[in-house]
């Protein structure tokens, strides 16, 4: 018997408009959209994404709604969140 398709929502990543699943992570909503690394350190630019995917790590961190330091692997996708790739250390110091 076929699986269903999951339900969908709606989410906005850096400005662009997304649909990923219902009940995923943000995380799994970046690597759905081919998106390995979502932010760069501080130091030396190197990007950063999904790590450890259990919240023990800060290499994926992105703003959520104007929060920032969110940990992607952590941080279940809603309808309509507006969510910021970042830079540095990942609490809102962009460019630092």
């Amino acid at each position: 018997m076929p699986e269903e398709p999951r339900p969908r929502i709606d989410i906005t990543v850096d400005g662009a408009a997304w649909s990923v699943p219902a009940d995923c992570t943000i995380a799994a909503a970046f690597t759905e959209h081919g998106q390995v690394a979502w932010r760069r350190t501080r130091r030396g630019a190197r990007p950063r994404g999904l790590n450890c995917g259990i919240g023990v790590c800060f290499d994926c961190l992105v703003t959520v709604n104007g929060m920032p330091g969110i940990r992607a692997c952590l941080a279940e996708a809603r309808p309509g969140d507006v969510i910021c790739t970042e830079e540095g250390s990942g609490f809102g110091d962009q460019g630092s």
